[in-house]
C-alpha cells in the first residue's frame, strides 16, 4: 500500500504518549516520505481554555483551531520529532466531538492512514465513557492504527 498522507490524531490526553505517536508516524511515514498531518481536536471548552492559556483574543483573526493546535505543547513536541526525522508535516485543528472531527479531517486531507493513541480500557470503561479511538476505527475513510502508550 502506498502512503501519501498519514494523519496523526492528537488530543488532550496525548501528552503522555506523544513520543509513541511520533515514533510510529516516523516509522510509517518515513520510508515512503509521506506527508504527515497532525490533527489536534478540542472540545469547545478545551478550545476556549487553550485560547486563554495562549493569550489569544477570541476576536483576533489568529483565534482559529489550526493556530491553537499549532501552538499547543503536544503538537509542537510532535512537530519537533518530525522535523528531526526530516519529514514534511502540517497541523490541522478542529473543535467539537473528537471522533467526528478526526474523521472529518482524515476525509479533508485524503488520509491513507490514521494513527490514533489510546490506553488500555476495560470493556465496561469503554461502554461508560465511550472511545474516540473506537469511533475513528469504525468511521474513518481509511485504515486506522491504534497506538497504545501503556504496555501493562
Amino acid at each position: 500500500m502506498s502512503l501519501d498522507t498519514v494523519l496523526v490524531a492528537v488530543g488532550p490526553s496525548d501528552a503522555d504518549r506523544y513520543e509513541r505517536l511520533g515514533e510510529e508516524a516516523i516509522d510509517i511515514a518515513g520510508p515512503s516520505n509521506a506527508r504527515v498531518v497532525l490533527a489536534h481536536v478540542f472540545t469547545q471548552e478545551q478550545y476556549e481554555e487553550t485560547l486563554a492559556t495562549l493569550e489569544i483574543d477570541r476576536a483576533d483573526e489568529e483565534a482559529t483551531p489550526g493556530n491553537a493546535a499549532r501552538r499547543h505543547t503536544t503538537t509542537r513536541a510532535l512537530g519537533k520529532m518530525l522535523d528531526e526525522a526530516g519529514l514534511t508535516y502540517e497541523v490541522r485543528g478542529g473543535v467539537g466531538d473528537h471522533g467526528k472531527q478526526i474523521v472529518a479531517i482524515a476525509e479533508d486531507v485524503d488520509a491513507d492512514l490514521v494513527l490514533v493513541g489510546g490506553r488500555r480500557r476495560s470493556p465496561a470503561g469503554k461502554a461508560v465513557f465511550g472511545s474516540t479511538a473506537q469511533e475513528v476505527m469504525l468511521e474513518a475513510p481509511c485504515p486506522v492504527t491504534f497506538v497504545r502508550a501503556d504496555t501493562k
